[in-house]
Order: structure tokens, then sequence, then C-alpha cells
């Protein structure tokens, strides 16, 4: 193997026998010594500032904007200044860029000041004065579901499952017909770095950089607003400091923002929010209510179960219809029930804009569908986790979309494992006698099993991503990946390269990750959907063993691959129909808390978190996603909250909304699965998302193991604990 470098040079090459074996990350010296330069650290000549003023109310007309007297080098930018359709290209044409006529959220760009000074920028900002007609707006989700027949309030709807004809004659001979409501709240992603975004003002083409996850979903948005071509605009991302969604689809509107001011006066624009800006103005996770409706017999067996999901969608549509796909594919769990039925809608608030964010959907699902199973366990007095066993889906059961769970299935083997790690029967008795001695402190655990599936929902990635990967190798080669995905922390400068290095057997610092720049790389299709490294990676891998053949040293050479679908159950959107995933992930959390009955505060005292990924591409890394993952789902489940009052954010800055510390994490006690995956590379799957999923629920489940109470919503904070507590001592008294 001519091609086969001086392996003491590099840690992958024949040495690398496991492709798990963790690696120094590539981007680890640049995060750690500080050097490494993000969008707000990047000064270009020729650089102005923007900042944008917007709509003060939650739904009017616009009847007229007066703006101060601007110094000379200031000016502003607006809806007129766009030279193709003012709308963000998303799915729906709903979003303007600027608003013009009407608002619809309080926070809604209606222009862009821009200046070579920040201060004064604020400064004329605070002096102009906009004229609105108000009208009456939609608040909350309880005010959308009651308005739901309303022209425009139902954004988006869909069905799956047996007909409510079979549903309701199956309730009709049932013991018993269990109802809940169960209600979910925002979620802030609270990304490390806020949202940043530079247009670099050139005669033949507008570049944009910034803190983004996909690039091409921003060229598409760029050339449709500046009514260009394909070689006038290009994308680069920038260092990004985080995104978990919240740069996936937002970042969009931010650089058709400064393109246009770009091009209107044609200077390079920098536009970088502040924390309390980029926290109301950035889309959150959605806001849910589910409505189960369970028949029982008399053993408390589930004979039928019909759940209503309402996404709170806010003002525009943005990617809320995919979330509530996500939301009705993940409603029955991870369980094979005798007869389901669900229907979802999305519902418009005139309330920023909710998005994408880590679990697309399946939080909210995971959160209701595991308490529900829990609280029927109840009914039937059996242990929740040997409730929830009967029901777990197994290899070749078919999904409630009428595809089917092809793969090995290791949740009995993963569940076991806990049961014995923890001791989890002698922990139950041992939390009961506590509970008992003990007047002002109470003990429990809680469970949750979920899974997710990677990749896009249905015949996505085949119709409408169509992933392409190129591979360069140089004269002295050194092998460059030519792909659109950001790494945004989650670590696939340094997964992907070492799939490429094993793959050509070659060390991993001879191949490169270049920053992504649409002027050098294929779409390969956004870094979401926990498809990267599964998808992407194993586009990769093909291309690698095609360059392995062909390989000729000193000869710069190119590899292009293409996605390739795998032979499933035909995905019908219409119907809601077919294999929605080609694969899925799962996992198990068990939590064990303490709970302050006089203050309310929870306190995590062991969280244990049994994963099954496929293969894993480095240990580390899978390491940091379990306990990110965990962390951000815990949160959600009992620490942060986010409300909106009158259509406006309240909570402005991280202190206010309260996301964990280090002082609320325990260590957690994790294991993978080994369960390789044919059409992953190296057998991996998706993993980023999967491990957050879990948390909300298991937390909410041990709480209620505390306390011996049920709940019907997230996140259980020091207020909802003492309120049902009184609750409790009234029904008790």
């Amino acid at each position: 193997m001519s091609h086969v470098k001086n392996e003491s040079k590099g840690v992958v090459g024949m040495n690398l026998k496991d492709i798990s074996t963790s690696v120094p990350k590539k981007d680890h010296s640049g995060k750690v010594s500080g050097q490494l330069a993000y969008i707000s650290d990047v000064k270009v000549e020729n650089m102005v500032y923007g900042v944008l003023y917007r709509s003060p109310i939650a739904f009017g007309k616009i009847l007229s904007i007066q703006l101060p007297n601007l110094p000379e080098g200031y000016e502003a930018v607006g809806a007129e200044d766009i030279p193709g359709p003012n709308y963000v290209k998303i799915i729906k044409e709903d979003q303007p860029i600027f608003a013009n006529e009407w608002v619809n959220y309080i926070g809604e760009p209606i222009l862009m000041l821009v200046g070579k000074d920040l201060d004064i920028l604020y400064c004329l900002l605070d002096e102009i004065k906009g004229e609105f007609e108000e009208h009456q707006a939609i608040y909350t989700l309880d005010d959308a579901i009651q308005q739901i027949s309303t022209p425009g309030v139902n954004m988006a709807s869909y069905e799956l499952g047996e007909s409510l004809e079979v549903i309701s004659a199956i309730e009709q001979k049932a013991y018993k017909i269990v109802e809940e409501e169960y209600d979910t709240g925002y979620q802030e992603h609270v990304y490390l770095e806020p949202q940043g975004m530079l247009a670099i003002f050139k005669e033949e083409e507008i570049e944009v950089q910034g803190s983004m996850q996909c690039l091409y979903y921003i060229k598409n948005a760029l050339i449709s607003a500046l009514a260009c071509g394909n070689d006038e605009v290009r994308v680069v991302q920038s260092p990004t400091g985080g995104g978990f969604g919240g740069k996936e689809e937002f970042p969009s509107m931010m650089a058709c923002h400064v393109a246009v001011a770009a091009r209107a006066v044609k200077k390079s624009v920098l536009l970088v929010f502040d924390r309390s800006e980029d926290m109301v103005v950035t889309t959150k996770r959605h806001p849910a209510k589910l409505k189960y409706r369970t028949a029982l017999d008399m053993k408390g067996n589930i004979l039928s179960l019909c759940v209503d999901i309402y996404l709170d969608g806010g003002a525009n549509l943005g990617l809320s219809s995919v979330v509530l796909q996500r939301a009705l594919i993940n409603s029955a769990g991870v369980y094979k029930i005798p007869h389901f039925h669900a229907k979802g809608f999305c519902l418009k608030t005139n309330t920023v804009p909710n998005g994408a964010f880590r679990g697309f959907g399946a939080p909210q699902s995971f959160a209701g569908i595991e308490s529900h199973i829990g609280h029927l366990s109840k009914l039937a007095n059996i242990d929740p986790l040997e409730y929830k066993q009967r029901y777990l889906v197994q290899q070749g059961d078919p999904t409630i979309t009428k595809g089917q769970f092809r793969d090995p299935i290791l949740m009995k083997e993963m569940i076991q494992d806990l049961l014995n790690k923890t001791h989890y029967k002698q922990k139950i008795e041992e939390f009961r006698r506590f509970n008992q001695q003990n007047q002002r402190y109470k003990k429990g655990i809680g469970t949750s099993l979920f899974l997710h599936g990677c990749g896009f929902t249905g015949s996505g990635e085949r119709d409408h991503i169509k992933a392409t990967v190129k591979l360069v190798k140089s004269t002295d080669g050194k092998v460059s990946l030519k792909i659109s995905n950001s790494d945004m922390g989650q670590g696939i400068y340094t997964t992907l390269c070492k799939i490429v290095a094993k793959e050509l057997n070659i060390p991993y610092e001879e191949v490169l990750y270049p920053s992504p720049d649409t002027k050098e790389v294929p779409d390969s299709g956004p870094t979401v959907a926990s498809r990267t490294t599964m998808i992407v990676g194993k586009l990769l891998e093909r291309a690698a063993k095609k360059l392995k053949d062909q390989w000729q040293a000193g000869v710069e050479q190119e590899v292009v691959e293409h996605y390739v679908h795998r032979e499933m159950i035909p995905w019908d959107e219409k119907t809601f129909t077919g294999d929605a995933y080609p694969a899925y992930s799962w996992g198990v959390n068990f939590v064990e808390v303490e709970v302050d009955t006089l203050t309310g505060n929870v306190r995590l005292e062991k969280v244990y978190g049994n994963y099954e990924v496929g293969k894993v591409i480095d240990n580390r890394i899978m390491k940091g996603q379990i306990d990110g993952g965990l962390a951000q789902g815990l949160a959600y489940g009992y620490l942060e909250k986010m409300t909106s009052k009158q259509g406006k954010i309240q909570q402005k800055s991280i202190s206010d909304y309260g996301p964990p510390t280090s002082l609320d994490v325990v260590p957690i006690e994790s294991k993978v699965f080994d369960n390789p995956y044919a059409d992953g590379p190296y057998g991996a799957k998706g993993a980023g998302e999967l491990t957050l999923i879990g948390g909300a629920p298991a937390v909410q489940a041990a709480i209620e193991d505390a306390l011996q109470t049920s709940f019907q919503q997230i996140p259980i904070t020091p207020e909802v604990i003492i309120e049902s507590l009184y609750v409790k001592e009234g029904e008790e008294g």
C-alpha cells in the first residue's frame, strides 16, 4: 500500500483497531487556548454594524414609522430594499424578512439601522417613532385551541393510526376510560454563543459568514431574497458555539437582514445579538398540550389509546410542521399499543416563532406518553417499569405509521442492566422506609424508555435532501472533506475525519475538514435530525473506499458520492404511512432524587443512562453527548422555566431562565450497547438528539415517586411541587 504514511506520525491507521477509540478533537487546541475567532471577533474592511427596530406590539397594522435625523454614514434598511420577495425561504411564505404592513409578534423585525458605532445606533433606535393599529392577538396555546376553526389559526395538521370508528367500538366495551391532559413549556437553547451574521459586500457577490447549522438553507434563502444567481451568493460557516437546533432555521432570517443591508449600503454589515435580545426574539422549543384517552380492561391492560397533540407554533410556521410530524411519529413512545390513533395540530399564536430544538418534537411526546403510561401503571397497582415492559416493541413489530422495526432491539437487556446496577427493587423499599421516617425530605426513583428516529422523516433524504459529498486528495497525500455539515461542538470535525482516515488507512492528522463554504462544498444536507454521522458519514465511508481503490501517489484526486435510499416500505406524506426512518436509536434512563417538601427544591442524587446507537465512532465524544444531552433533558423536566406574558418573553437573561449549573448536575453513570447498523459507517447510527429525550420523563417519574402524587406538566418547579403538596394535604385532610 504505497499511500500508507508513517503511522508513528498519527493516531489513526492500522494502529486504530477499533473506531470507537478516542482521539484528540480537531478543534481542541483552538477552543481550549481561546484563540478560535467566532463571528463577533471578526472585523473586515468597510464594515458597519446593524441593529434591528422591532415591533412593540403582538398583532396589528403598521401605520407609520418616523426615523430620527440620521448622522452621515448611518442608514435605514427595510422591506423596500429587498430585491426579491419579502419572505424568508423555509417551507411556507409567511415569514417576512422585514415587516412592512402587518406585525405578528412582539420583536418582529421592521427595519435595520446600520452605522459604524453601536452606541450611536442604539441611541437612534430609541428615537424611532412607530404608529400602529393594534388588533386582538392570540397569546396562548389554550386561546389558539379555542379558536382552532378560525381561518389561519391551524397552520398544519396530520393524523395517523387506526380509524376513530374502530377505537370507538373498543371504548364502548372497555371497563374504564382514562383521560389526561399534559402540558410542556418553552425551552431555550442557551447556546454559549448568541446568534451572529456578517455579510461581506463585494460587487460580484455577497459572502455571508456566521454561526450556523445549515449552509444551504441560508444560501437558498439569500438567492430568493436577493433575486440573484447561484454564483452571486456564498455562505461560509464560522466557528459555532453551540446550536441545539437554534441555529437551524433562524440564521436564514438574520442572513437575509445583513445581505439585504450590505447590498443596499454597499458595505459589509455585522449583526450580533446580545444575550437578552437573543433570548427574547429567537425560536424556542414549542410549548405543547397532549390529550390522552385510553381504554382499559378490568385488569388495567390497555385496549386502545388516542392522542391529540397541540403545538404552539408562534407567529410563523417555520419548521413547525416537521416538528409536529416528529411529535406524532413518537406519540406512542416505545410501545406497541393494541389500537392506536393520533392527531396533531400546529397552531398560530402572536408570540415569538418556535422552531427546531434538539429532539425536534420527540421530547414533548415522550414526556407525555411516559407520564401517561406511568399513571396507568399506578391505576393497575403495578410497578411502572414492569407495566411499561409489557408493551415494549420488538424486532419485526409494525410502527404506528405501518412501517417496521427491522433491526435488533436491545431494550430488555438495557433495562435489565440498570435494574441490576441500581438494585432497583431494593432501592424502592429503601426509599419507602426513608420517606416514612422523614417528614421533610422524600426520595424517589423514576425511569424512562425512549427511542429516536435517525435521519429525515420518511423519504426526505431521497426526495428533498439528496445529499452529495466530496473527498479531495492533494499531491502530498492529505485528504480534505468537502461537505456542508457544521461542527457546533458535537464533534463531527473529529468523527467524520476518523471515518475517512480509518477507511483510507492513513493517519488521522492527514485528513482535513476545512470550514464549510458553499463555494467549495456540495450540499450534503443540513446538520440536523441525527443524520450527520449516519447518513453523511456513510457517504464519506463509501467515497473513501472509492478513493482507496483509485489512489495514485503524488496526484491530486477527487471523489464524489451521492445518497442512495435504503429499500423500505414507501413513505406516503398524505396518509402518513410507511417507514418513517431507516433506523432507530434507543435509550433507558433511571433517575434518583431527593425532594425538600418545605421549599419544593429537587436534588438529583444519581442519574443512569443506557443507550444503543449502533457503533460509537468516538467514546469521549459520545460521553459528551450523553452528559450534555441528559443535563439538558433533565433541566427541561424540573429546572428551566420560560414564560410569555401578553406575547412577550419574560426571561431576558440566563440567570432569569435558570439552566443547570455544575451544582445541579451529578456524575452520570452511562453505558453504550454495541449493535452495529449495516447502513451506517462502521455500524453507527444517530446519537445527538437521543440523549436529551429521556431526561424530563425520568425526573418527573422520580419526583412523583418521592411525593406519591401525579403531575400533568413539565417543568415541575418548586412552585408546582409546593402547590401540589397543598392540594394533597387538602384532599387528605
